[in-house]
């Protein structure tokens, strides 16, 4: 079961899209991971991300591809990467990670609301 909150809150949380500018495979990662660059427009600027997608991804078909990210987290060591934002997906019937994305084209840096 899930604990409630106040809407104040879901407003703590920055989730914002952007687009993947560059997406390398990262096999220093304990869990099979792909390193993302993410442009988030000029407010945020370009940020790094460590993404476990590699079951239904592979890093030449993420660049271009709108992403959306927590962007608020402090930055977290993973290995010799610093990961500056969380990509948010979803599990599937299987438990691999689907990427969140808005259904058409948006400004990067737009924030989900």
């Amino acid at each position: 079961m899930t604990q409630p909150i106040v809407f104040a809150d879901f407003e703590k949380v920055d989730i914002r899209v952007g687009t993947v500018i560059d997406a390398q495979p990262f096999p220093e990662a304990r869990k099979p991971a792909i390193k993302l660059t993410i442009d988030f427009g000029p407010e945020i600027g370009v940020k790094r991300s460590s993404a476990q997608i590699t079951v239904h991804y592979k890093p030449d078909q993420l660049i271009g591809r709108q992403v959306c990210a927590v962007v608020n987290f402090p930055p977290r060591q993973i290995g010799p990467f610093m990961s500056e934002v969380l990509t948010l997906g979803m599990p599937d019937a299987d438990g691999a990670v689907v990427l969140i994305r808005p259904d058409l084209t948006v400004p990067d840096g737009g924030r989900l609301f």
